[in-house]
């Protein structure tokens, strides 16, 4: 009686024939055939189980957490250096690192760029981080909080200023009966420099014919992200997030509320939104 599993193994694993095969084996041709396709002979089966086993067995990478060699920062500028290759936003890593108001951070940042050994510094950890590039949990995380945690004006800086006003013809100054020249108030909105401006968190700037419009990530989707991951999160993280929920929960009541009112012509005149998220997650 013919050994098939014998058969079988002799065919996947060397370059015989299957007339040569049934010949040896004293089987008909018409047989084993069928038996080869019924039970999908394969003769790179014996391949693809090493390649399977050599991947499983392949160590698993470690993280490579960006490290500061230089002796010649303080441990401010060491900790900007690390926030900037994380961010690459001299703003953020500013910020970060010296815990200060964004104004600040917005003019120290870019001079901490301009230092000699705080830039031979931070381009010898981009070239390390080039050579060992790898994306890990902690990094997606902190790019969902980025997003969840951002704000416009982080982009974009706007406010009041007076001017004078002049003939729309001439650009002669006006003055009222005083002799004084006459003022109007006006609004201006500028865009940040996009060298201070994480633009990864950024999908669309353009200019249409109503000016400029900028469009951030989707902080909704970003914020439930982080709600399912709510315990990864450092103590003042989690703070924020729970404000950060509140706010969104507010403006969508808001939201609706101003659907209802013009839908029904009725004024709605106190919204309450109760935090149970936050007990949710305590």
């Amino acid at each position: 009686m013919a050994n098939w599993d014998e058969i079988r193994k002799e065919w996947e694993t060397s370059k015989v024939t299957l007339a040569a095969l049934a010949e040896k084996h004293d089987v008909k041709l018409g047989t084993l055939k069928s038996r080869k396709s019924r039970e999908k002979w394969s003769r790179d089966a014996t391949k693809k189980k090493d390649a399977t086993k050599t991947k499983r067995m392949q160590p698993k990478r470690e993280e490579i957490e960006p490290v500061v060699e230089s002796e010649n920062l303080t441990e401010k500028q060491r900790l900007f250096c690390i926030h900037y290759i994380k961010y690459f936003n001299a703003t953020k890593a500013y910020q970060k690192a010296y815990e200060c108001a964004y104004s600040t951070a917005m003019v120290e940042g870019h001079r901490h760029l301009r230092n000699p050994k705080i830039s031979v510094e931070i381009d010898r950890m981009k070239e390390e981080q080039t050579n060992g590039l790898k994306l890990g949990v902690r990094d997606i995380l902190q790019k969902y909080i980025d997003i969840a945690f951002a704000d416009i004006t982080d982009f974009i800086t706007f406010g009041t200023h007076e001017v004078v006003q002049k003939d729309e013809h001439t650009g002669e100054l006006l003055t009222n009966e005083h002799g004084e020249p006459l003022t109007d108030y006006v609004t201006q909105i500028h865009l940040v420099d996009s060298e201070r401006v994480d633009g990864t968190i950024l999908t669309e700037v353009k200019e249409g014919r109503d000016g400029i419009s900028v469009k951030l990530a989707d902080k909704m989707k970003a914020l439930e992200m982080l709600s399912k991951y709510f315990d990864l999160l450092s103590e003042n993280d989690k703070k924020r997030l729970q404000e950060e929920k509140l706010k969104a929960d507010a403006a969508k009541a808001m939201a609706e509320v101003e659907r209802i009112s013009k839908d029904t012509g009725d004024d709605i005149e106190e919204i309450i939104v109760v935090d149970e998220w936050s007990d949710s997650n305590e």
